[in-house]
């Protein structure tokens, strides 16, 4: 997660940031509860301007947008988070991704084919996630506590969790599973180091240390 809360306004404003980090204090109930759902109407709002966006922005524009994809790591992120916050919403609420996701990418697909190269095409699209418990939270907090190697994804489900608070060890020993494709890489474990707000050392390639 980036911390920048002094972008420009865009679906949240500076002080929303600064709100939803705890940055911001609020002297009463009300104050809190008005600020609350200020945000869920403006996220609300922001889901259904991207069916404007989708159908009347310009190509120019869109490929603009996204020119750095590439390139901008904070961007890249987002766009994740963008999807994940959609997937978590819709499997909170019992409505199936998959009839989010496939619908999207076949029309999707049809379109720019139609578009681009003037053909009809026929979309197959497979959406399937497969999840195995491997270890409880608590678990993992366990051996955090005995000062016991854990994965980048474990650290980053506690910090999801909020639980726990990794920060009051003096050290965080982080395994990396290289034969895994779990998408942990350097930047990852950066961005666990500065959103705990503390030093990351590189021991060797599957060794790394966070010292909160």
């Amino acid at each position: 997660m980036r911390l920048d809360t002094d972008r420009e306004r865009g679906m949240l404003t500076p002080a929303d940031r600064a709100f939803l980090l705890g940055e911001r204090e609020m002297s009463h109930d009300q104050s809190r509860r008005n600020a609350e759902a200020r945000i869920r109407q403006r996220v609300t709002d922001t889901v259904l301007d991207f069916d404007l966006l989708l159908h009347t922005l310009s190509d120019k524009d869109r490929a603009q947008v996204f020119d750095d994809v590439h390139t901008d790591d904070a961007f890249l992120d987002a766009l994740k988070a963008m999807i994940a916050f959609a997937y978590i919403g819709t499997k909170e609420q019992g409505f199936p991704f998959e009839d989010l996701l496939v619908p999207a990418v076949r029309a999707s697909e049809e379109a720019m084919a139609a578009k681009q190269a003037g053909t009809n095409v026929s979309v197959g699209v497979t959406f399937d996630v497969e999840t195995t418990i491997e270890d409880t939270l608590e678990g993992v907090a366990g051996r955090l506590a005995e000062n016991k190697p854990i994965t980048p994804r474990e650290l980053f489900s506690l910090i999801m969790q909020g639980g726990h608070d990794p920060t009051r060890y003096d050290e965080i020993v982080l395994h990396r599973r290289l034969e895994e494709d779990d998408g942990v890489d350097d930047a990852f474990l950066e961005r666990l180091a500065s959103y705990l707000e503390a030093d990351l050392e590189h021991e060797n390639e599957t060794r790394a240390i966070i010292y909160p």
